[in-house]
């Protein structure tokens, strides 16, 4: 990567300062001791084996395997036990799960930990797709607090000593916020920490993620750790938030696809120093051969490169390759065909505009698909019929 000279800032980040010694001390999520306050969020179809490998040798943090169901694993889905691979010396085994009753989610977590497959698990009370939220799952099952305390407690008692952690969102919307109810019972029923992605379901990902209201749930959350989701597009996004909430740590999601080397720079801040500059597009694009090499490799077909489409084209979000290049990258059918591509790049340096550029998600406001009724009665803890939980994996 490139060497030398010091990476560029947003206007928004210019006055954010390196981290002083000792100022941000690594949290622990049960026994896991992080080396730095990062965790990469669980992402559908993205934090795979080749994605987390690739991640981690740029910078330390906690790299979660993408969601799986309970309900899935527990009927032997191929698919998902795919899924719920990692890699031959990955450490620590970190996954997320999801389910919408008690009884699966302890039954694949004791599976999970009995088999020694996993040293961490994270469940999903966040996701806002609307597949997931219409059977009252991911960011729609916190408002049944009673039912919630369940899912985590059985999750829990379950895992014996390995350490449970949740992930949720504000609310429904604006007017069914669940989040200090939500941390509080996750502290109560022993989780080892949790993450707020400041923004509702009904949010998706437009605006700004209320980092207001991270700060409130640290506030009251005291016993366990604290971590910050939403908008860390730089490194220096990192210590603004961390500074802003008091929060223990963050949670990075769409800032680094296509940037795995943003944990270097987080790296970098953490420790106390101005981040390299990021890489040229001839950098990028050898990253991104070295990246679909390694999936290719994974998943042993040739025709996983068809995976990598979408982060080729977040890798390039930015360049000036015009869109020729763009539309010939999104259809790649091997590695070869990518590393022609690649050759064909025209000298670039990384373009200041694209620090902040979106990738992936960008939707919202939209209302919220719920159940039938699931709104009338906050106490009622009755769990939908176990189907409700066999979404497919990764979703």
């Amino acid at each position: 990567m490139s060497t030398g000279f010091l990476a560029p800032r947003s206007e928004l980040n210019a006055d954010v300062r390196a981290a002083a010694p000792g100022e941000f001390p690594p949290p622990t999520i049960g026994p896991i001791a992080l080396q730095a306050p990062v965790i990469l969020a669980p992402m559908a179809g993205v934090t795979d084996v080749p994605f987390r490998e690739l991640c981690r040798e740029f910078g330390a943090g906690l790299y979660v395997n993408q969601m799986i169901t309970a309900r899935a694993l527990l009927e032997n889905n191929a698919n998902t036990w795919k899924l719920a691979e990692f890699g031959h010396e990955e450490t620590p085994r970190s996954i997320q799960l999801y389910g919408t009753e008690p009884k699966s989610i302890a039954r694949a977590v004791e599976r999970l930990v009995e088999e020694g497959r996993v040293d961490h698990i994270d469940m999903n009370f966040g996701c806002p797709a609307p597949k997931v939220t219409r059977l009252g799952g991911g960011s729609a099952l916190p408002y049944k607090s009673k039912l919630l305390a369940t899912m985590i407690r059985a999750a829990v008692s379950s895992a014996g000593e390995v350490p449970v952690t949740i992930k949720f969102r504000k609310g429904i919307d604006a007017d069914h916020l669940t989040f200090l109810d939500t941390g509080r019972i996750a502290e109560d029923e022993g989780c080892a920490s949790i993450a707020l992605h400041g923004r509702t379901a009904h949010d998706l990902y437009s605006g700004h993620a209320d980092w207001d209201a991270i700060g409130e749930l640290k506030q009251h959350v005291t016993s366990i750790p604290v971590f910050g989701n939403g908008d860390i597009w730089e490194a220096w996004d990192a210590l603004r938030m961390m500074r802003h909430t008091g929060c223990d740590g963050v949670v990075v999601g769409r800032g680094c696809l296509g940037r795995p080397f943003l944990f270097r720079d987080l790296a970098s801040v953490f420790a106390g120093e101005e981040p390299l500059a990021p890489p040229t597009l001839a950098e990028v694009g050898a990253t991104m051969v070295d990246h679909a090499a390694r999936l290719v490799d994974w998943y042993d077909d040739p025709r996983a490169i068809r995976n990598f489409r979408k982060h080729a084209i977040w890798y390039v979000t930015g360049f000036p390759i015009g869109g020729a290049m763009r539309a010939r990258l999104a259809g790649i059918e091997s590695v070869a065909e990518l590393i022609d591509l690649v050759n064909e790049f025209p000298q670039s340096d990384f373009p200041e505009q694209a620090l902040r550029a979106k990738r992936s998600h960008t939707g919202g406001p939209k209302t919220v698909a719920l159940p039938a009724g699931w709104l009338d009665d906050v106490d009622d803890e009755t769990p939908l019929p176990a189907e409700a939980g066999a979404v497919n994996s990764g979703g």
